[in-house]
């Protein structure tokens, strides 16, 4: 039997801000690599905002590329 991968409650903003650094946060792990689809239970289009405004907020150096 598979390990099923955890799914955190995380509420479904209507819009994704680059700036809302402790909202993107939630969607990282402690290493500063993204979660998964499966593992944060977001549907494709919101995954797909959260990860280009996490991206955006990396360039703008608000969060970071790798933690240290």
């Amino acid at each position: 039997m598979a390990h099923q991968a955890q799914r955190e409650e995380v509420e479904i903003k209507k819009f994704v801000d680059y700036k809302d650094t402790e909202y993107l946060r939630q969607f990282m792990n402690p290493h500063a690599k993204m979660l998964s689809k499966k593992r944060t239970g977001m549907p494709a289009d919101k995954q797909r905002a959260i990860a280009m405004a996490i991206k955006r907020a990396r360039y703008m150096a608000l969060l970071p590329y790798l933690s240290a």
